[in-house]
């Protein structure tokens, strides 16, 4: 099964001004941390803008629960979940089940806002890619090494390039977590994570028409 679009990350950048579209709204909620002021935490709640919270007070189901030196605690979801600067956490079903429902963009494009290790990313489903593919900067700002991985090559539209393949603890979209999900990270940048097999084949997949139903098989 193969989607429109896929397998075609690697030309200029002008070729993916599409993803300026947003994408679908996921049902889950997510929570990111913009900043830390004093007793105070300024957290992103479903992509908007920053707001100033403090301990004990709720912003859209969201709670503080603490400001603990570089990190916050935060309860969403009925869970608590301890974040960092720039790191997002998703309110959601349990982890051993749950779905993603996601909407195709103008141009037949499937688009999720999601998390690695704990660290929001932007991804396009690729049917096309063996794994999930992340370009150097994405990778740097989760915390992966390039060198630490397993070196080998990729061929792209623009040629052969260095990749290293490395496991990633946890991608969460959605109400859906993984663990232990291979990836490749390129030594370039990439216009966007690609979302590639080795997360959707631990899915059952169903389109109809402009939407995509991803439902955790394992």
């Amino acid at each position: 099964m193969k989607f429109p679009g896929s397998g075609k990350m690697a030309g200029h950048c002008t070729a993916f001004a599409w993803l300026l579209l947003a994408a679908a709204p996921l049902a889950a909620q997510e929570v990111g941390l913009a900043g830390i002021l004093g007793s105070k935490a300024m957290l992103i709640i479903n992509g908007g803008s920053p707001r100033a919270a403090t301990v004990g007070q709720t912003l859209d189901g969201v709670r503080l629960l603490a400001v603990q030196d570089e990190q916050v605690i935060v309860e969403i979801g009925g869970r608590k979940r301890a974040l960092r600067v720039g790191q997002h956490a998703v309110g959601a079903a349990a982890e051993g089940g749950g779905k993603i429902v996601l909407t195709a963009d103008g141009q037949g494009h499937f688009l999720a806002n999601g998390t690695i290790n704990g660290t929001s990313v932007r991804f396009l489903v690729d049917t096309g890619a063996t794994m999930i593919s992340l370009g150097a900067s994405d990778a740097r700002r989760i915390g992966l090494d390039f060198n630490s991985g397993q070196r080998g090559i990729s061929q792209t539209a623009n040629g052969q390039v260095q990749v290293s393949r490395v496991k990633l603890d946890t991608v969460r979209i959605g109400e859906v977590t993984l663990h232990g999900v291979d990836a490749t990270i390129h030594q370039n940048d990439l216009p966007i994570a690609l979302l590639g097999m080795s997360f959707l084949n631990r899915m059952e997949m169903l389109r109809d028409g402009p939407t995509m139903t991803l439902k955790k098989r394992y």
